[in-house]
């Protein structure tokens, strides 16, 4: 979080109003907390770009500015889309608990923005990423964290939050709770299942008695979500892959190459725990995006002149 926004934010005529807002995204709509950081960020952005000006002061033609202006600093149509979102949500939540009476940022659109597809492994990559060549305890660690990434397409804060008792594995599943606080069970492969088994037989060397969280650190404290990304990242790097690698990515890769497997887009969408299956689809594309590669690479029609 940037100090100097958060500083000159405090002094914000506004300022408890975030606090405020902030509370409400926590405890009645139970956001993660790395969203709720999100929400923050873009607020305080709003605010650093008002500095002396109410929020029910601020006019639409206001907002169209400040969005043009942010678009200038070189923010994308992608970021300044999520950014408006924030703000219309600030507004709705100030006009039920604190009787604003409308919301600027109604009507606003942001720059239209390239959609990007997100990227996702090979299975051969993927495949490769799920075998660290070391045996020491962080390892076999890191191996479990791996496979449920990629076995069951899990979210970072889902498998952070993972207790002992929410692997099933007599029934081969785990119990995640993800957005919204909303649970889900999601199948495990043999070869997660496997390394959960060599990661826990270790972990309870380590583990203190009140310790519930499966995946901890040297100190038997839960791994925080920054930890874990720099443990994927490491492997990456240390394996060779040539890419840059993040947790999100293997969840990407899980939905991929499920879909190009099944064709079932209701199960991955249930698997993934999409509250929307337009999210979903995305994968879609990009199963069309490998079958025209094949199709290019193998039709006769296709091939081009050389």
């Amino acid at each position: 979080m940037n100090s100097a926004k958060v500083k000159a934010a405090s002094t914000h005529p506004d300022a408890s109003l975030l606090a405020g807002f902030l509370s409400h995204l926590a405890h009645e709509r139970r956001l993660s907390p790395l969203t709720c950081e999100n929400y923050q960020r873009d607020v305080l952005t709003l605010l650093d770009l008002a500095p002396a000006l109410r929020l029910t002061e601020l006019q639409i033609h206001q907002m169209r500015r400040f969005v043009a202006l942010l678009h200038g600093r070189g923010l994308s149509g992608k970021t300044l889309a999520r950014m408006l979102s924030a703000w219309r949500t600030l507004y709705r939540y100030l006009a039920r608990d604190h009787g604003f009476t409308h919301n600027p940022c109604l009507g606003l659109k942001a720059p239209k923005h390239e959609k990007k597809l997100p990227a996702v492994l090979s299975p051969d990559i993927a495949a490769h990423l799920m075998v660290p060549d070391e045996t020491t305890p962080l390892a076999i660690r890191d191996a479990a964290m791996l496979e449920l990434f990629y076995s069951s397409g899990l979210r970072l804060a889902e498998l952070t939050g993972l207790k002992v008792g929410d692997v099933d594995f007599h029934q081969a599943e785990v119990r995640v709770t993800g957005k919204g606080a909303k649970t889900r069970v999601v199948p495990v492969g043999k070869f997660a299942l496997e390394a959960l088994q060599k990661w826990l037989a270790l972990r309870s060397e380590i583990a203190p008695l009140e310790q519930q969280h499966i995946f901890l650190n040297r100190t038997g404290r839960a791994l925080t979500p920054r930890a874990v990304q720099l443990r994927v990242g490491h492997w990456a790097k240390k394996l060779g892959l040539g890419v840059h690698v993040h947790p999100h990515m293997l969840r990407h890769s899980f939905a991929s190459h499920l879909l190009q497997s099944s064709g079932d887009l209701r199960a991955v969408q249930e698997m993934l725990g999409h509250a929307n299956i337009s999210t979903t689809q995305v994968y879609t594309h990009l199963d069309w995006q490998h079958l025209a590669k094949v199709y290019d690479a193998a039709h006769p029609r296709a091939k081009k002149k050389t």
